[in-house]
């Protein structure tokens, strides 16, 4: 790497693998506005949804009519509506609070990527980017798909009528274009083939500006940040390039026209990209000058501060993570696996993986104890020093701790109504946000019955339960450790025992049992030989008595 290596304790980016997810082979992943709630697609068309916070999962979208590998998952704006694609080419609209479908499509081509429009509360509207076809905008409530231009049409005064159908008509074929809704989504950046990012009025279909990009490599993906300022794109020259953009947050397509009308001189392709150089502007590149590695799933942090790439090399599971001015922070080495996803949390330093196998890793921040945090004062010691205690130290009234006078006005009244407006939330504090699910309880497996079922006759075999139940104390299964085991094995997530830890286990129960006949069978064998002594021994002294 050419690029220096910063201090890593400066930044605030995740350095560990805290932990992992695992439900089936998962493909793909995404958060919810705030980041309470990830979202990840499966291999056989489910779709699973995590409480973050507890790592729990709180509810699985389930499509009979789906049994294809899911390409991506979107989350609406307010977290009610989750956008599906599938390998099967459908499109499936869920609703997250009550777990039904809202709607389905299927499109001509197989969609790689799908986004709802997030300017819209209840969207009803995405923006598909199919494997062999032009980006289309999929209105579900009337069926029909838009297809959106790829190029800059030849003559740009005469407007080629928007291609609306029931279902896309299949096309040529060529290379995928990368498409992407604006922070308010009123605009389309797509991104083609011949290295060049039109901004597109999906509404009327037509081009306002075009953007060429160095080089004149195909884009492959394309992303805007969480608060809208800065565009990325990942190029097949292994280059991921940042743009600023210089619209506003509202009225762009007002100000576009005001670009257009104050561009004079030239018309055509070059008045398209004389506005497209007033809209965004290179603001930094990073590639790696040694290995010239692809990049996989590009992304911002949730604060905009940090860019991250995951290697595209197989058998390496490598997240390369950025700061805005240009320099590698962070290089994170995960396990033998290719990456195949991964995205940034909205609020904290937290990053998820998808790996080939389908595992989802949790990437943090190794934090380390700072008591100085709780205590001001508080002095780490390297080793034992002896203290001397001044003279007025423990007095009731020491003169060196005079009363500071406080600064506070305790007549102010306190407010506690108004709320805080969040600082990596845009929502509209009107609209109930969901940012919560209630947890759903797992059935346990015919595995766990089964070894919940061995355990119970384990503990009845032994003698201290037997002796437990005469005296009527009864044998808590959580306080033993068979028990405590059980619990684990429900409550954590982990891998589930093999079929020779199962045998193994059986073993120890039959050997239990063995053990637990032979132990009965030797005290009563004693306490018959006790019966009998007593017995003999008995006579003999009333013999010993009466003579």
């Amino acid at each position: 790497m050419n690029a220096p290596i910063i201090d890593p304790l400066q930044g605030d980016f995740p350095e560990v693998i805290e932990e992992y997810l695992e439900h089936g082979v998962i493909k793909c992943v995404a958060f919810n506005h705030r980041g309470s709630l990830l979202a990840a697609g499966c291999a056989d068309g489910s779709c699973v949804i995590w409480d973050f916070e507890t790592r729990g999962i709180a509810k699985v979208l389930r499509d009979n009519d789906c049994a294809a590998a899911i390409t991506s998952v979107s989350w609406s704006k307010y977290g009610h509506r989750l956008l599906v694609s599938a390998a099967d080419k459908s499109l499936t609209l869920w609703d997250v609070s009550t777990g039904d479908k809202i709607a389905r499509t299927t499109l001509q081509q197989t969609p790689l990527h799908a986004r709802l429009n997030p300017g819209l509360s209840s969207p009803s509207l995405c923006l598909a980017c199919p494997l062999s076809s032009a980006p289309m905008i999929v209105d579900f409530e009337i069926g029909c798909t838009t297809l959106l231009p790829v190029c800059v049409p030849e003559m740009p005064d005469v407007l080629a009528p928007p291609q609306r159908s029931k279902c896309a008509e299949s096309g040529p074929p060529f290379s995928p274009a990368a498409a992407c809704f604006n922070k308010c989504g009123d605009l389309v950046y797509v991104g083609n083939a011949k290295g060049e990012i039109l901004i597109v009025d999906y509404k009327s279909v037509r081009v306002l500006a075009l953007v060429p990009v160095s080089g004149g490599s195909a884009v492959k993906n394309i992303v805007f940040s969480r608060d809208g300022k800065y565009l990325l794109t990942n190029s097949h020259d292994r280059i991921i390039r940042i743009y600023e953009n210089l619209l506003p947050a509202k009225d762009v397509l007002r100000s576009l026209e005001d670009l257009g009308k104050n561009v004079d001189g030239v018309d055509g392709v070059e008045k398209m990209k004389t506005v497209g150089s007033k809209c965004l502007t290179l603001f930094r590149e990073f590639q790696d000058l040694v290995t010239k590695m692809h990049w996989k799933a590009p992304c911002f942090s949730g604060d905009g501060e940090w860019v991250v790439g995951g290697s595209a090399c197989k058998g390496e599971h490598k997240i390369y993570i950025w700061d805005r001015a240009g320099h590698l922070v962070k290089i994170l080495e995960g396990p033998k696996e290719a990456l195949i996803d991964l995205a940034w949390h909205p609020v904290h330093p937290v990053i998820v993986s998808v790996s080939l196998t389908g595992l989802v890793y949790i990437w943090a921040k190794d934090y380390t104890e700072n008591w100085s945090a709780f205590a001001p004062d508080f002095k780490e010691l390297e080793e034992n020093e002896e203290y001397v205690e001044r003279e007025d130290e423990f007095d009731l009234m020491p003169e060196t701790g005079k009363v500071k006078v406080s600064s506070v006005n305790e007549d102010e009244e306190v407010d506690i109504e108004t709320v805080e407006k969040d600082a990596f939330s845009d929502s509209d504090m009107s609209v109930e946000e969901l940012r919560y699910l209630p947890a759903e309880p797992i059935p346990d497996t015919n595995e766990e019955q089964d070894e919940l079922k061995l355990i119970e006759a384990r503990i009845s075999a032994s003698p201290a339960s037997e002796e437990a139940v005469q005296n009527g104390h009864v044998t808590d299964l959580v306080s033993s450790p068979q028990g405590e085991e059980m619990g684990e094995t429900r409550g954590k997530r982990k891998r589930k025992p093999s079929e020779k830890a199962m045998e193994l286990q059986a073993e120890k129960a039959k050997a239990s049992k063995a053990s637990g006949r032979t132990v009965r069978e030797k005290s009563r064998a004693v306490g018959d030989q006790e019966i009998d002594e007593s017995v003999n021994g008995g006579g003999d002294d009333d013999d010993d008595a009466y003579y």
